[in-house]
């Protein structure tokens, strides 16, 4: 059924080859470094800032919560907002609330601003990423030039976690917890300045702005979100858990109804049709899942059982970032030629193969035996692994809905990693309960009394008892998240396929180009017979439903 639309939509302007090109790249890429950083490089401040601002160990978990919540529920509106308001302006509003935040948490003095400002960098995060991303699409032209950039992006998002680390490391043992914040009003300031002379702006989409569906998207992320939060602390069983999930179910539901009615939608539906892009965001959901997993129980693994300070635990990981880099660059260069397949199910594989590995780790395991090889072959299956989606995700996309597609991909790599990490953190729980039983009889057998005492006081167990516990819930825990790549690397194997317009595009021709949000059937004003033969040239048949 058709259903009437407020203006016709005009399409963005195509990408022009140009020197400033590379420039803009940069500006969007320490963008998204910015924001991906953000979600790391706190953890590492944690006991400074509980230290300094008096946090309880559940208060704790919300300053890194309270970015995780606000940034996955506000995703989809950020994402839709660029198509519609123009992508720099949204892009550079995100940027400013992200330096505002920054500076307003550094400067803390008490835990709740703390928390309000960890709040607002999350919206300002959610404004920005989806936005940075689809950026790249109305910058760059379709082929080389656009999957090379693609490829800087999907590193950038891919390692960005493990750079966070590493400066983490340094600003704590160097400077002080403050600066994990600080560092990102410099950056944050260049970026603004530097927005508006090498980025073009994107044609504003004229109309209704879909006031309900942004309402019931963002309160429905957000209470999903909280959900797998609420389970990761508390468990499944919880009943406010629950209560999460079912709220979350009930007003997402009610999300699509209202999309499917909607003029224009703050996320078209049309998108899960195609079944590469169906299979992409199910294949993010599940790479998230384990990899979110990976960061987390390495992080504890490397500091509890190899005994690692901030700044050795954040120079471990900086081989994850190089790695990255290269699966990056290689897909992006061999991509025009094989096409995103191949390295869809290869990256998984391999990253399923180096999560395996590391279901080896014990407490006899070390760095450079047991951690540092796995993690460079789950690294290499990482960066072809995100390139590739990024692709997929946006290709065949009309330009007036890349923000919106980026939203989604931003907003299941949310998802997929919120409900890996809790998921994981079950049975890590599980195994690790099991474990302790078994430890504990041992260092009762074996403890001196004053050793009894102090744990009957704590009820905690001393080294090396301890890390017999934490390594065998670890090594559990990674088992489940490499079935979780197991499963994207099937979802790329029988679902995802190429078609030749796909390579025609990646290697820079014609293709066949998805037609623009005004011309797609589904919403159209006019009746669909008087709409015939209005698709743009060279378009071809619709690909994408």
């Amino acid at each position: 059924m058709t259903t009437p639309q407020s203006a016709p939509t005009p399409r963005a302007a195509a990408p022009e080859r140009g020197r400033g090109n590379g420039i803009a790249l940069l500006v969007i890429a320490s963008c998204q470094l910015m924001v991906v950083l953000d979600i790391t490089i706190v953890n590492i401040a944690l006991p400074q800032i509980q230290r300094s601002l008096d946090f309880s160990t559940t208060g704790l978990s919300w300053v890194v919560n309270a970015y995780t919540l606000a940034f996955g529920g506000l995703l989809l509106l950020g994402g839709r907002a660029g198509d519609i308001l123009g992508r720099r302006r949204v892009f550079m509003v995100g940027v400013a609330l992200f330096v505002l935040a920054s500076l307003l948490g550094g400067l803390a003095q008490e835990s709740w601003q703390l928390l309000a400002a960890r709040a607002l960098q999350g919206v300002g995060g959610a404004i920005a990423s989806p936005t940075a991303l689809a950026l790249i699409s109305t910058t760059f032209p379709e082929g080389p030039e656009r999957n090379r950039a693609f490829g800087v992006f999907a590193a950038v998002s891919a390692g960005g976690g493990a750079i966070g680390l590493l400066a983490g490391g340094m600003l704590v043992e160097w400077l002080d917890w403050r600066w994990v914040l600080f560092v990102n009003v410099p950056i944050g300031l260049l970026i603004l300045l530097a927005a508006p002379r090498w980025i073009r702006e994107s044609d504003k989409l004229p109309g209704h702005f879909d006031v309900a569906g942004a309402l019931t998207s963002t309160f429905g992320m957000v209470v999903l979100v909280y959900g797998f939060i609420r389970a990761a602390q508390e468990g499944w069983s919880d009943a406010l858990t629950l209560a999460s999930f079912g709220v979350a179910v009930v007003v997402l539901t009610v999300f699509v109804l209202l999309e499917r009615r909607s003029r224009q939608p703050i996320t078209p539906l049309h998108m899960f049709t195609d079944r590469n892009r169906a299979g992409t965001y199910g294949m993010m959901l599940s790479l998230a899942a384990a990899i979110f997993g990976m960061f987390f129980f390495l992080t504890l693994f490397v500091q509890n059982v190899l005994g690692f300070g901030p700044l050795k635990a954040g120079l471990a990981f900086l081989p994850v970032s190089a790695v990255i880099a290269v699966g990056a660059g290689i897909a992006s260069q061999l991509l025009p030629r094989y096409g995103p397949k191949p390295f869809m199910v290869t990256g998984a594989l391999l990253a399923a193969i180096g999560l395996g590995w590391l279901t080896l780790t014990d407490v006899e395991s070390t760095y450079a035996g047991s951690i540092l090889g796995p993690m460079l072959v789950l690294s290499l299956g990482m960066g072809m692994q995100f390139v590739s989606l990024t692709l997929m995700a946006l290709s065949n996309v009309a330009q007036d809905e890349t923000g919106a597609a980026s939203g989604l991909l931003n907003a299941t790599q949310q998802v997929g990693g919120s409900l890996g990490l809790s998921i994981l953190v079950t049975v890590f729980g599980t195994a690790s309960a099991g474990e302790g039983e078994r430890q504990v009889a041992d260092f009762l057998a074996r403890a001196s009394a004053p050793e009894r005492l102090r744990f009957q006081r704590t009820g905690e167990l001393p080294p090396p008892w301890a890390q017999e516990v934490l390594a065998a819930g670890v090594s559990a825990a990674f088992v489940l998240a490499a079935v979780f790549a197991v499963v994207g690397a099937l979802i790329a194997l029988f679902v995802v396929q190429v078609r030749p317009g796909d390579l025609e595009r990646l290697q820079g021709g014609p293709g066949r180009a998805a037609p623009a949000a005004a011309d797609a059937p589904a919403r159209t004003r006019r009746p669909a017979r008087t709409r015939r033969g209005r698709r743009s040239r060279g378009s071809g048949s619709r690909e994408d439903g």
